[in-house]
């Protein structure tokens, strides 16, 4: 198959560009080309995506059969792509986010008809505007869309709640004896995915004309809490965790940016229902462990002297959030 993206160098979409070019397909990357990460073997096409006339002079007339965007956050993103790739693709996926599902639950199972109702985040809320736009015009004008929806899916960066993500501050913490944080009791439930679990799903997907029109929740079957999760990153690191449960309001009330984070994702009990993706990819089923893959994820911050970078900010972070809790 010949694939675009659009974007494809943030943490997810380079795992899949990888698994593409190994499964033999001709991929192309669309991006400014500032991070000179493409994945060996794919092509690069240089544009910025919000310029319209840049982005057809890089295409050059070409029609893909699938067109991935990894980048489109807004609706005013999806009006562009549909201006730009009408017509050019079989089959446009939209990245969307397991966010946007009813928060507070009414159920703690989620599956793809779960209502999409987010009033504590943002961004879920655009991601539900762009699935709206898009579900019409594939009503409206047969648009071949194909809607994913990830959860809290991992690398080369630590999956978690409070503690940075893509630095290695919370590693840091840890090894320290530092005081982390776990949000509520920590017994709360979750779903982490390791990137390569979750692009054999997406893959699977691509090319197939009965997945258009649909929407799609690709994760693990594992189910972990939160002090499992933060546990086996400590046991991956050698360490014992020192963690300090402290519950959600306080937190919003203290630090009110991770309001989204947690009242819109990560405070309530979640298990995805994983049939529809095993229906229609025949065979899929995550298969990396948290245990497993998180050790991969230490072991890539140990190749790697610059990712192990301390975010001040983050640190400062959490030292304000524990000092306002030990005053109560």
């Amino acid at each position: 198959m010949k694939i675009l993206f659009i974007g494809g160098t943030g943490f997810i979409s380079t795992s899949v560009s990888r698994q593409i070019v190994a499964f033999g397909h001709e991929l192309f990357l669309l991006n400014r080309g500032k991070r000179g990460t493409n994945a060996l073997g794919s092509q690069s096409l240089i544009a910025d995506i919000s310029r319209a006339d840049e982005v057809r002079a890089a295409l050059g007339g070409m029609k893909f059969d699938v067109i991935v965007d990894w980048i489109a956050y807004a609706p005013q993103d999806i009006e562009r792509d549909l201006a730009l790739f009408r017509g050019l693709t079989r089959q446009y996926v939209f990245i969307s986010s397991a966010s946007v599902y009813q928060k507070p639950p009414g159920r703690y199972i989620i599956t793809e008809s779960t209502p999409l109702c987010n009033p504590y985040w943002e961004y879920s809320r655009n991601k539900i505007a762009c699935e709206e736009r898009l579900m019409r015009a594939h009503r409206e004008e047969n648009f071949p869309v194909t809607i994913i929806r990830p959860s809290l899916t991992y690398d080369p960066q630590l999956p978690i709640a409070i503690g940075g993500w893509g630095c290695y501050t919370l590693c840091d913490r840890l090894k320290r004896g530092q005081p982390i944080i776990v949000h509520g009791d920590g017994s709360s439930l979750w779903v982490v995915t390791h990137a390569e679990d979750f692009g054999r799903g997406l893959i699977g997907l691509f090319g197939n004309p009965a997945s258009v029109g649909h929407a799609f929740q690709i994760t693990s079957d594992e189910v972990l809490n939160w002090n499992q999760i933060y546990g086996a990153i400590a046991d991956a690191l050698g360490v014992e965790p020192v963690i300090e449960h402290i519950p959600t309001d306080f937190i919003i009330k203290v630090v009110p940016q991770h309001t989204g984070g947690l009242l819109g994702d990560k405070t309530w009990s979640t298990v995805f229902d994983n049939t529809k993706i095993k229906t229609w990819v025949p065979g899929f089923q995550a298969a990396i462990p948290f245990r497993e893959g998180i050790r991969r994820t230490i072991a890539q911050f140990d190749a790697d002297e610059r990712r192990r970078r301390v975010d001040p900010a983050v640190n400062q972070d959490m030292d304000t959030i524990l000092a306002a809790w030990r005053a109560v």
